[in-house]
């Protein structure tokens, strides 16, 4: 047997992590940067884009930020271009943009739906289709798309996101299977429900001392019991960035706790 750790090393890599200025994706760029990888990122505007250098700097992470719109595909095609310039092929792909709009399906505007499309699964589309020549090329690469329970489940006032979510799954497999003979894995992660900055009201201890109900909602579907922390990404996204998973192919893999394989507790 000839397997050993180094096989999960990303030292000499380049990693594109779209939107990554902070959350979940300032955490899974810091856990490749931490396995050895370069960081690249982009943001919609000048000023995040300068947020989340110095949110690099101040974690040892020397980060190049370039502005850029995903859903943009004149603007994608040239910053995937001058980050080969600049800094090299890219090797690491993390779709990682995106939003979310809850508003009850039936109050929605046609303009918001499309909205969140172009942005969760056209934007991965835009990004993908501009780094695989590259990747082709060196009949190589990773690419990760952040997809998400609601891949795979529905919920109240998430219509939009839960379908392009769900797209972005099927997209996930399609690439997988039409450039898997080049060596190119395209993988998703799915997380669960995580502690964030964004997810702090939804568990900030109410009044009376009890727990906020949409905190109790999720810690009684969630077998671990808890909120999974950003941390809990670092393992995966690693994993599926490095040669590890080099036969691991058009999988999501959810960081849940276990949700998704539980029906809850009896009344």
């Amino acid at each position: 047997m000839d397997f050993n750790m180094d096989s999960f090393r990303l030292d000499g890599k380049i990693a594109l992590v779209t939107g990554a200025v902070y959350g979940i994706g300032f955490e899974i760029a810091s856990s490749l940067a931490a396995a050895g990888a370069t960081i690249v990122f982009n943001n919609i505007d000048q000023k995040s884009v300068n947020d989340g250098v110095e949110n690099y700097k101040k974690v040892g992470i020397d980060a190049k930020g370039y502005v850029c719109d995903v859903t943009n595909e004149e603007q994608v095609q040239a910053m995937v271009k001058q980050i080969k310039e600049e800094v090299g092929v890219i090797d690491i792909l993390v779709n990682n943009a995106g939003i979310i709009k809850r508003t009850p399906m039936h109050e929605m505007d046609a303009a918001d739906f499309r909205q969140v499309i172009d942005i969760d699964l056209n934007g991965p589309f835009i990004m993908s289709k501009a780094v695989l020549p590259g990747m082709m090329e060196q009949n190589s690469g990773k690419i990760i798309n952040i997809c998400s329970m609601m891949s795979e489940l529905g919920r109240e006032t998430v219509s939009a996101y839960a379908a392009a979510k769900g797209g972005l799954k099927m997209l996930t497999k399609n690439i997988a299977s039409e450039y898997g003979e080049h060596n190119i894995q395209c993988n998703g992660i799915g997380p669960g429900y995580i502690a964030t900055p964004q997810t702090a009201p939804l568990r900030e201890e109410q009044a009376d001392g009890s727990r906020h109900p949409f905190d109790q909602f999720i810690v009684g579907r969630t077998p671990a019991a808890r909120w999974g922390t950003p941390d809990d990404l670092a393992g995966p996204a690693v994993f599926l960035a490095s040669k590890a998973s080099d036969f691991v192919n058009g999988h999501i893999l959810y960081v849940d706790g276990g949700i998704l394989a539980y029906i809850g507790k009896q009344p």
